[in-house]
């Protein structure tokens, strides 16, 4: 297989500029995963014919949260008082549900804890005047900022469906990279902005990541491809 037939996703480049360098993003479209999938057959399959050493491999959160069981059909979701009630004070964003529904309030709840959610909310309370934005998250941690929820243009049967943040990700990218030969990041990311949930070498900073997938080359909706490989190139960014 020759990699140069991965072409980028539509509106992104293909080749960016980072301070380590120009890298190349090649995303690779898999079938649809579920919960039934093994990380590593998908790797198998998908992923290794077209790498070489030295390249990176970058997971969307998504089908790793799904691998695991961490998706859930809204019908099997039972929103109760609190999380009908918080939900109202969640800020909306036009680039993914987040909190702001009562079902991934209710699996925050679940997942998280019920105190440490209100300990979140207080503390955010406490300093929004001040204009100090964060608070919840950094209290709450980074498994609420992965939850998410429906949206249309996801594909079916997910467009109904919530979904948690992977357990364990740094486990995950570690036992990807020994399967793989290759360092392995998962990748929570949006068109608002990208946060590194698990990383297989800290040579991946959260800077470095940004500079090579913030622009969100693997996209979220349709596209199918959850997926990228990395590779550094020698030709001019785009």
């Amino acid at each position: 297989m020759d990699i140069n037939d991965l072409k980028p996703n539509k509106g992104k480049k293909l080749v960016v500029a980072t301070d380590d360098g120009n890298y190349a993003r090649y995303p690779i479209k898999t079938h649809l995963i579920t919960k039934d999938d093994n990380l590593k057959d998908v790797m198998d399959k998908y992923v290794k014919p077209y790498l070489q050493e030295g390249d990176g491999i970058f997971i969307s959160e998504k089908i790793v949260a799904i691998s695991q069981g961490r998706c859930f059909d809204l019908d099997e979701i039972h929103p109760g008082w609190w999380a009908k009630f918080l939900v109202n004070f969640v800020t909306k964003s036009p680039y993914g549900i987040g909190l702001g529904s009562p079902y991934t309030m209710q699996i925050a709840i679940e997942d998280i804890g019920l105190p440490r959610i209100l300990l979140g909310c207080l503390c955010a309370a406490v300093t929004k005047p001040f204009g100090i934005k964060g608070v919840f998250y950094n209290v709450v941690g980074t498994r609420a900022r992965a939850i998410d929820g429906p949206c249309p243009e996801t594909i079916p049967p997910y467009n109904h469906c919530a979904k948690l943040a992977p357990l364990e990700p740094d486990k995950v990218c570690k036992e990807l990279a020994e399967h793989t030969g290759c360092y392995v990041v998962i990748l929570d990311a949006n068109d608002l902005g990208l946060e590194v949930l698990g990383k297989s070498t800290d040579e991946i900073t959260l800077h470095k990541a940004r500079q090579m997938f913030g622009d969100n080359p693997l996209d979220q909706d349709d596209q199918q491809t959850p997926i990228a490989i990395a590779r550094k190139v020698e030709v001019e960014a785009e």
